[in-house]
Order: structure tokens, then C-alpha cells, then sequence
């Protein structure tokens, strides 16, 4: 039976905007040159000025109609939602710390919906992958490509195919995302955690240069204290299970179809039955040790020793029942110091099926190789050797004369800029040498040039 036809907007049709013309001025005074209002209104009456002859005006007559016309904008029919979540736990008597008193707001996007747009996409069609494979080549080589290449994607499709019910339904990985960021200035410097979304089906050539195939899901709030409530154990464990509970509550939606499949219209117009699955989580090293509860400095990965991380032998790596059964048998100091669990913390994965946060973490490849190899191990070494073996005041010149070289970038303009501070300082940066970081389960996820949205709704609209 031949798929149903799929209808397209009118190539004229610019709504809320009157015309191509104002849309592509709403995008670029406000996204790209992000103009004040004031200047805004300048240009509009200047502009204005000179069609007056024509009986013509320009799209828009001041700031507040090009506000107004961009927060009518419609975000692809996906709307947003947003919960609210606050400390219930013991408080004291008196001097109540103000994070204890406070509100905080999750806003997102159901990602259930926002896959069955994703593969809704007719630009996918030919470029979506329906079942795991491994390829070789003549030689009998592995060979990975995409994503459906990998042993794990191999691996989830067996478990689902034990339940005969499961059978003929395709698999969809969910690649999640997130970064902790200041969102903008009129905002206060609020700062929150943007949460992407991908999903493991499309090829990687498309992830990359497609910017419909990574999605923002939503934004997780940060709970904020007074500096002399910074080290107060209760704040801590109440960010830790804020952090959790969002993104559980975010993606509960896709929850009963990990099990049960869902019916979604592929970008050929076919109806395909799927499975959902929790796939890899990229983040940084200070969100990995958050997401899988563990102690800061300790790998989230392997269960080596953060003292004696070169030792002989396999490393054997952290998985759920494990981390369960040595929070049941042992105390709450012993898991700190000897396995860097921080008992209080459930992670989300925890609510999910075949969800294991340990498994499913993946290697920062910015902070983690080229920042954490390059730039901390390998550029301050070299300085280090230089002032070691030719005094402060050479190793400078010889530093100096390392800028001024024809190279295709500045070694401190490229690298050294980096300020330090936003990393979370040394004593938290993971040794880039821990084997367990580097085994290939994953062939290859997001674009690192993957866009933070930024701002009010304004800003969402224009994307």
C-alpha cells in the first residue's frame, strides 16, 4: 500500500511575517546583528523615509511591531511545557537558607513528539537507518560508520527481540546531550543546563550538517545559594536530585514505548512500530560525575582507583547492579572514600528500562581530549620543560616566537584564551589516560558546532 501523500506549506506562505523580505530582517536584526531597540527604530524611520515616495513602508514600523511579529512565530507546532520543583525536606528554626525557600521552573518540550517529527522529516528519507549491522570490508575488517554500526545499538536490539511482541519494530536510540551555560543577560545571568536531542537512526554525515536532526528538548534549572551555604551537604544532595528528577520527568513521555512499540510515519510516508531506548549521554566531566553520582575526581566509568589509575590488568567497569548492591551492604563512609558513590543520588537511568548511566556516558571529546590532553597535559608540559631547561626569562621569548609563527592557529589565541576557572577548576579534571574513556562502544555522535539557543522566545523563533 503506497504511503499517503505528504502536503508542504505554500513556498509564499511567511506567516506571522508578510513576506520573505521580513522574515530574513526579523533574522538578522535580531539574531545575527542583535540590534538594540533604539537602533532598531532608527533604521526602520530611515528606511521608512525613503519609500514614502513610493507609498511603501518598511515591514516593520518600530521595535516593538518586529517583537511582537517574532514571539507570534510558530515553533513547528511543538509547544512548551515547564514544572516547578521546590526543597521539601527539613528545614531549620531560623535562617532558612534562601535556596530552601525558592521556586525553580523546568521548561521543555515533549521529546517523544520531537522524534516523531524528526523522522516525520522527508529531508531523512534515504538517510535513516531501520537495523543495527556490521560491516566488513574485503579484508574481514570491521569497519564503523554511523551509529547503527556500533556493538551497543547490536546488543539493545537483541534484548528488545526477546519479547516476541517486539518483533518487526524498529529501534530508536535517544542520544541526549547537555551543558551548563548562562542563557542570556536579561535574564540576570541565569544559568541553566540546555538539554539536546538526536536520535541514533540518522547517519552521521546528516547529524552534522543537518540542524533539524538535533533538537533542544529543554532546560534544566540550577539551583543558586549564598556563598556560606555552598558547602552545606543538604544543598548539594537537593541539586543533585533536582538534576535527576528533571530529566526523569522530561522523558517519561517516551517511558511505556521502551517496552510496548509506538506507531511513528517515517520520512518515506510509511508507518513504522518502534522502541525507544536511552542511548549515549554527552557531557562533560563535571556533569558525568553528576549524572553518575559519584564522587568528583573518580572515573564514572571504571572502578579503578582515581590514586592508582595505571595499575596491571583489565579495568572492570561500573554497571547498576553493582553500584545497587554495594549501596545495600555497605555505609555511607566506606562508599565514599573506597568506591566514590554518593549514596543519596538515584540516577535517572534508574526509572528507565535498560537504562544504565555508567554504560551509557560518552567521552567529552572538547573537554576531555582537547582540552584536558592538549591544552592542560600537553602545551602546559612544554612550558613547563622550557622553563625547566632554559629559565623563565628564554622560555618566554622562545614561547613568544611560537606565536608569531605562520601556523595555522595561535597556540594562545586557540588555546590558551581558554579560561581556566570555567572548567571547575584542575583538582576536578579527569586524567585524560583512563582507559576506560577510550573503549570504541560509540562510532561517533554530535557535531561539536551544535548551537546554543539562547533567550526568550524571540530568540526560539528565529531558529
Amino acid at each position: 500500500m503506497p504511503p499517503p501523500p505528504q502536503t508542504e506549506a505554500s513556498p509564499t506562505d511567511w506567516t506571522p511575517y508578510d513576506s520573505c523580505v521580513a522574515f530574513e530582517t526579523a533574522e538578522f536584526l535580531f539574531t545575527r546583528n542583535q540590534m538594540s531597540a533604539g537602533q532598531i527604530d532608527t533604521l526602520l524611520d530611515l528606511w521608512g523615509s525613503t519609500l514614502i515616495k513610493h507609498q511603501d513602508t518598511p515591514p516593520f514600523s518600530s521595535h516593538h511591531d518586529l517583537y511582537n511579529t517574532i514571539d507570534m512565530t510558530p515553533l513547528g507546532g511543538m509547544t512548551w511545557e515547564n514544572f516547578s520543583m521546590s526543597y521539601n525536606g527539613v528545614r531549620p528554626a531560623e535562617n532558612v537558607p534562601p535556596w530552601m525557600m525558592s521556586t525553580y521552573e523546568v521548561w521543555f518540550r515533549d521529546p517523544r513528539l520531537l522524534i516523531h517529527n524528526m523522522l516525520a522529516n522527508p529531508d531523512f528519507d534515504g538517510k535513516i537507518e531501520y537495523v543495527p549491522y556490521r560491516d566488513y570490508n574485503d579484508k574481514d575488517q570491521r569497519c564503523f560508520k554511523n551509529f547503527f554500526s556500533g556493538d551497543w545499538a547490536w546488543k539493545q536490539a537483541d534484548i528488545i527481540s526477546e519479547d516476541p511482541a517486539n518483533h518487526g519494530s524498529t529501534f530508536v536510540p535517544l542520544i541526549v546531550g547537555s551543558d551548563k551555560t548562562t542563557v542570556s543577560v536579561t535574564t540576570g545571568h541565569t544559568e541553566y543546563h540546555p538539554l539536546y536531542l538526536s536520535i541514533g537512526n540518522i547517519f552521521n554525515s546528516v547529524r552534522c550538517a543537518h540542524r533539524n536532526s538535533v533538537v533542544l528538548v529543554g532546560f534544566l534549572a540550577i539551583p543558586k545559594s549564598m556563598k556560606e551555604h555552598l558547602q552545606d551537604i543538604d544543598f548539594h544532595n537537593f541539586r543533585r536530585q533536582l538534576f535527576h528528577y528533571s530529566l526523569a520527568k522530561i522523558f517519561e513521555s517516551i517511558k511505556p514505548n521502551m517496552t510496548t512499540p509506538d506507531i511513528v510515519c517515517y520520512p518515506d510516508g510509511h508507518y513504522q512500530r518502534v522502541i525507544y531506548g536511552l542511548g549515549p549521554y554527552i557531557a562533560d566531566y563535571p556533569e558525568q560525575a553528576l549524572l553518575s553520582g559519584i564522587v568528583a575526581g573518580w572515573c564514572p566509568k571504571c572502578l579503578n582507583n582515581r590514586k592508582d589509575l595505571n595499575r596491571e590488568g583489565p579495568s572492570l567497569l561500573w554497571c547498576r547492579e553493582h553500584t545497587n548492591l554495594l549501596i545495600e551492604e555497605l555505609d555511607q563512609t566506606k562508599l565514599w572514600f573506597e568506591y566514590s558513590i554518593i549514596d543519596h543520588v538515584v540516577p535517572f537511568t534508574s526509572d528507565f528500562p535498560r537504562g544504565d548511566i555508567h554504560e551509557l556516558l560518552s567521552l567529552d571529546l572538547l573537554h576531555q581530549i582537547i582540552k584536558g590532553t592538549f591544552k592542560d597535559h600537553l602545551v602546559t608540559w612544554v612550558e613547563q620543560y622550557l622553563e625547566h631547561t632554559h629559565g623563565t626569562s628564554r622560555a618566554a621569548e622562545i614561547l613568544d616566537d611560537i606565536d608569531r609563527r605562520p601556523v595555522p592557529f595561535s597556540r594562545r589565541a586557540r588555546i590558551q584564551s581558554v579560561d581556566r576557572r570555567q572548567f571547575q577548576g584542575a583538582d576536578e579534571a579527569l586524567p585524560p589516560h583512563d582507559p576506560a574513556l577510550w573503549s570504541p562502544q560509540w562510532p561517533l555522535f554530535f557535531d561539536n558546532r551544535v548551537k546554543t539557543y539562547q533567550g526568550s522566545q524571540r530568540a526560539l523563533a528565529l531558529l
